[in-house]
C-alpha cells in the first residue's frame, strides 16, 4: 500500500482484538497516523475503552466473536453499513492456551483455540479479500502468528499448532496475491514476548517474577508501530521482538537448537513435579 506523506488520512482498518492489549495498541497508533479504524472483539468493554482513550468519531467498536463464522461472514456489510471502505484488516485477535501438558488439555479448548487463533483468521481474510481488491491503490491483510509459531513451547502444543497454521496461511495467501497479480498485499507476523495481559498472566502462572517478565518484553506500543511499519511496507513475513529474533535465527541453524531453547526456558516450569502436602 503506498502512503503519502499525509500518512494514513482517508484510510480505513479492521482491526479484530482492539479491545485489549496488542490490538487495541494497533488501533490506536493507526488512528494517531490519520486513519479511521473499525475496531472488532468479543468484549463490549474493552471495546468501549478503546473508545474512550480515542475520543472522537475515528474509532468505530463492533462487538464480533470470530470462532462464530456465520457472524465472520456477514461482518463486511455490518461494516460497509457503517464505513465507506476498506483499506486493510488487521487480525491480531488471538486467545492463549493455559500451560497444560497435551493430555491435560480438553477436546472444546483445542477446538476453540484453533477456531479463534486460525479460522477466525481464515474465515475473516477471505470474507474481505472482495473488498480490498477493490481499492484503486491496493490492500493490506496483517496475520497474527507468534513465538510459538516458530519454536515449540513445552505446555503450548495446542497454541502453537494454530499459530503455525495461520502464519502458513499467511504465507500462502501472499503466494496466491503474487501469483494474480494482485495490488493486496499479506503480511505475517511473528511477535515475541510483548508485555500484555496475556503475558503477565502466563508468567504469573509459571511463577515468574512479574518484573523480570515485564522487563523482559516489548511494549506494546513499539510492538504496533512495528506491526503496522510492517503490513504497510508489504513484507511478506515480519519478526517482532528481541526473542523472536533469536529464535528465528535459531531456527535456521537448527530446528533442534530452537526446540531446545523453548524447553530451557520454560519446561521446568511447565513440568515442575507437584509437592504433596505431608498430613
Amino acid at each position: 500500500m503506498d502512503v503519502d506523506g499525509k500518512g494514513l488520512t482517508g484510510k480505513v482498518f479492521v482491526v479484530t482484538g482492539a479491545g485489549n492489549g496488542i490490538g487495541r495498541c494497533v488501533a490506536l497508533e493507526l488512528i494517531s497516523r490519520g486513519a479511521r479504524v473499525v475496531g472488532a472483539d468479543i468484549n463490549e468493554v474493552g471495546l468501549a475503552e478503546t473508545g474512550r482513550l480515542v475520543g472522537d468519531s475515528r474509532f468505530h467498536g463492533h462487538k464480533l466473536d470470530i470462532s462464530d463464522r456465520e457472524a465472520v461472514q456477514r461482518f463486511p456489510e455490518v461494516v460497509l453499513a457503517d464505513v465507506e471502505q476498506v483499506d486493510g484488516l488487521f487480525n491480531m485477535a488471538g486467545i492463549p492456551q493455559d500451560t497444560q501438558p497435551i493430555a491435560e488439555v480438553d477436546d472444546d479448548r483445542i477446538d476453540l483455540l484453533m477456531r479463534v487463533n486460525y479460522y477466525g483468521t481464515v474465515w475473516l481474510t477471505r470474507a474481505f479479500l472482495p473488498h480490498l481488491e477493490q481499492r484503486p491503490d491496493g490492500g493490506l491483510v496483517l496475520i497474527t502468528s507468534s513465538l510459538s509459531g516458530l519454536a515449540p513451547f513445552p505446555g503450548a502444543a495446542f497454541y502453537g499448532a494454530s499459530k503455525a497454521a495461520v502464519a502458513f496461511f499467511g504465507y500462502g495467501l501472499a503466494q496466491d496475491l503474487r501469483g494474480k497479480k494482485s495490488k493486496v498485499t499479506a503480511t505475517t507476523v511473528l511477535p515475541g514476548t510483548i508485555w500484555t495481559d496475556l503475558v503477565r498472566n502466563t508468567s504469573k502462572a509459571l511463577g515468574t517474577p512479574e518484573a523480570l517478565a515485564k522487563n523482559f518484553a516489548m511494549a506494546p506500543e513499539k510492538a504496533a508501530r512495528l506491526i503496522i511499519d510492517a503490513a504497510l511496507a508489504g513484507w511478506v513475513r515480519a519478526v517482532v521482538g528481541k526473542d523472536a529474533h533469536v529464535f528465528n535465527g535459531a531456527r535456521r541453524l537448527s530446528s533442534r537448537l530452537s526446540e531446545r531453547m523453548a524447553y530451557a526456558q520454560v519446561g521446568r516450569f511447565v513440568y515442575r513435579p507437584v509437592r504433596r502436602r505431608n498430613g
